[in-house]
């Protein structure tokens, strides 16, 4: 019952925004027809737990600062099994000439970034493996086996693609990797559980705060640490330039810069998200080194991987 429930939420919450009694489905009970314990059984599922905000800083820093990216290339356009050839062209974009392009801005700030890869992804453009490991200083973490709907499977298909993906990493950097960013940005009744079962350090997909916490699951810890996302530290929902909310570059740089003002001023995390397909165009790297100038101008930055940042505060707050 509690898996049914949970799983009616996550399938209205993927539905387009439209007028509230326009979401109400056949068959699907809105939820002032539920009872008090089914609201809190959904709502506490997947729950915020202590906040993990380190007292400081590694060296006295005022502001964590994690720069990622989703490799998602043409598992985007793949995924649900109609792909066009337009599309994957313009998603072949971000291999061949966006993540070069950004490898190149964050080597030349030498700014460690964590790349969340989809190991189909990986295994179309096998090269971006190298380029992402030479400097030394990046992560690789994982992010679905082709871009799947993860919220969307049943425990044992979402099982098993994620220990697909976790295999085919493991084998290609020689080591487990620690963290897990969901492909669709949602969980399933299940990916807490899957996560916990698999050892995962960290995990960057939900939203409750902008300072990292400590998942909870059905309101009990489950150690694994929580990096918050947020569609508007995200550049899919504000560059499509053929939809209603395209936003110029320099525009989106200012929301960036805003945010990180707050997150210095807050003794806070500021946690962005590209996609080499999007933000690998020109005048968006533009944008990102704008950006990047400020923050190093500002100063009081511990630029740091998610790995490294999860870490730092597990260690903190004396979590095993």
């Amino acid at each position: 019952m509690r898996h049914q429930l949970l799983a009616a939420a996550i399938a209205a919450s993927l539905l387009p925004s439209q007028p509230v009694l326009a979401q109400v489905r056949p068959g699907v009970k809105p939820g002032w027809e539920w009872s008090d314990d089914s609201v809190f059984t959904v709502v506490n599922a997947v729950r915020a737990g202590k906040s993990l905000k380190p007292k400081s800083w590694p060296g006295g820093a005022r502001v964590a600062v994690l720069f990622s990216f989703d490799v998602d290339n043409e598992t985007v356009g793949v995924r649900f099994g109609d792909p066009t050839i337009g599309a994957l062209s313009e998603q072949e974009y971000g291999a061949r000439t966006g993540l070069p392009r950004l490898v190149a801005l964050f080597d030349k700030y030498k700014i460690p970034v964590s790349y969340f890869i989809p190991a189909m992804s990986a295994r179309i453009h096998p090269e971006e493996v190298d380029l992402i490991r030479k400097s030394g200083r990046n992560e690789i973490a994982v992010h679905g086996w082709i871009h799947e709907m993860n919220s969307q499977l049943p425990y044992d298909t979402e099982k098993q693609l994620l220990q697909r993906a976790v295999d085919f990493w493991t084998k290609t950097l020689g080591h487990k990797p620690a963290g897990y960013r969901a492909p669709s940005w949602n969980f399933s009744p299940n990916t807490v559980r899957i996560l916990r079962e698999m050892g995962f350090t960290y995990e960057s997909s939900m939203m409750s705060d902008d300072d990292p916490y400590e998942l909870m699951e059905n309101g009990k810890g489950t150690g694994i640490v929580e990096l918050p996302v947020e569609w508007i530290m995200d550049d899919a929902p504000l560059y499509d330039p053929r939809g209603s909310n395209y936003a110029s570059p320099r525009d989106v740089a200012q929301v960036w810069m805003d945010e990180f003002d707050k997150a210095w001023e807050e003794h806070s995390m500021f946690v962005l998200t590209n996609h080499p397909h999007i933000s690998g165009h020109r005048s968006r790297v533009v944008a990102l080194e704008m950006l990047i100038q400020h923050i190093k101008s500002k100063g009081g930055a511990w630029f740091a991987t998610h790995q490294a940042a999860a870490e730092y505060v597990k260690s903190q707050a004396g979590m095993k």
